[in-house]
């Protein structure tokens, strides 16, 4: 990927998981130039890169950064930690909550990942708690949410709560506390429209332990969780660089991965070029190291290699343009591309225009045995939606 800025630039290395000598040097020769200090910081806030970057400048160079910026970096720095070890403290006290009451929980990403890929929960910035339950399990989690003074997102009737649990993925909830917690409740990991069918009783039987704040707690699999973090970043375009840093750094840590493993449940689930995307820009984007055989099949396909390139056509309009005015691409078509298999092409666009949603709900209210006009009035309500939006960008 190339950019005209240097800042940009910086940001990469910060985030490259290769920190040889060659890196460093890298780093040294780039703060040897002329930078926009208020602009790199401007840029690194909505990449979520703030903590990488102070982390190494710090180690690297701190004399070449003015001592306001390097202040700035600092403060930053530890407000996210104090926060990262709160949200940590918080997701075990729902954790303890949740068991007391028999009802079984996987947190995932959030600081899960922070200390699976990163091994500090000062590196990584996360804003949500993700926690997985059985579906049947979702009434008594939220009941258990709101009794820790939790609120949730919307208020759903009985009737539709019960549609939401069969089409919805996930409730959130936050609390207004110092921080303004947020919770994400989910019983899958993606929307149902999105095609990602994970069955969730096999990411349950396969498990694995990482340590919290001096606890044991159950998250998903290192395996799950790449592909689930390859998902999760191809629904979202890649337009951060930390979704791609996450990446590289959880095939870094975690080599002894069976990847055998990995590449038949991707191409089971039909994510394997959702997969593929995320490996190559981990690979070609931070220098993550790919076992030969799967460097191979990623670079067999050339739509991985030109959905990268439009992943690196966003960044660079991003680095090169004010973050602010940012306006990202069709993101519907770029996961149409992101299919492999035409059958999910065709799921993706049947569900994303029946699947009924709460927005389609405050639309329109509608009694409970008038629900079945949502499937008609929810084409009409996204074609309104995205006409509209087109006739605001050419006017």
């Amino acid at each position: 990927m190339s950019t005209n800025r240097p800042e940009f630039e910086l940001l990469l290395c910060c985030a490259s998981v290769d920190k040889d000598s060659e890196s460093a040097a890298r780093i040294e020769a780039l703060l040897q130039k002329e930078l926009d200090w208020t602009y790199l910081l401007r840029l690194a806030l909505p990449h979520a890169m703030m903590p990488l970057l102070y982390w190494h400048l710090r180690a690297t160079s701190s004399e070449a950064v003015p001592d306001g910026i390097l202040d700035q970096l600092q403060s930053y720095f530890h407000r996210n930690h104090r926060r990262n070890v709160v949200l940590t403290g918080q997701l075990l006290e729902l954790l303890g909550g949740l068991r007391a009451r028999e009802i079984p929980a996987v947190p995932y990403k959030g600081p899960t990942l922070a200390a699976l890929a990163y091994g500090n929960l000062a590196l990584r910035e996360f804003g949500d708690l993700d926690i997985l339950v059985h579906r049947q399990d979702v009434p008594r989690a939220n009941e258990l949410l709101i009794s820790m003074e939790y609120q949730p997102e919307y208020v759903l009737t009985p009737s539709q709560e019960a549609v939401f649990l069969q089409y919805g993925h996930q409730h959130s909830f936050w609390r207004d506390d110092d921080i303004e917690s947020v919770v994400e409740l989910h019983w899958r990991i993606m929307e149902r429209y999105y095609s990602f069918p994970l069955d969730s009783d096999y990411l349950w039987s396969r498990l694995e332990r990482v340590s919290l704040n001096g606890k044991d707690v159950l998250t998903v699999s290192p395996e799950d969780l790449l592909l689930i973090l390859c998902v999760h970043g191809c629904k979202h375009l890649w337009l951060r660089l930390a979704w791609i840093c996450d990446v590289a750094r959880l095939i870094c840590v975690r080599k002894e991965m069976d990847w055998e493993q990995i590449m038949e449940q991707a191409a089971r689930l039909g994510s394997e070029r959702m997969l593929f995307l995320g490996l190559y820009l981990a690979s070609d984007l931070l220098g993550a190291e790919l076992p030969e055989e799967v460097s191979e099949r990623v670079q067999a396909d050339p739509t991985v290699e030109a959905l990268a390139g439009q992943v690196y056509e966003q960044l660079s309009l991003w680095a090169n343009a004010s973050p602010e005015g940012f306006e990202i691409g069709p993101f519907h078509l770029f996961h149409l591309r992101a299919r492999e298999r035409l059958r999910d092409k065709i799921r993706y666009c049947v569900r994303l225009a029946t699947t009924v949603n709460v927005r389609d709900w405050m639309f329109l209210p509608l009694p409970r045995y008038l629900y079945p006009l949502y499937h008609v009035i929810r084409p009409f309500r996204l074609t309104r939606k995205y006409v509209t939006t087109l006739l605001k960008r050419l006017l």
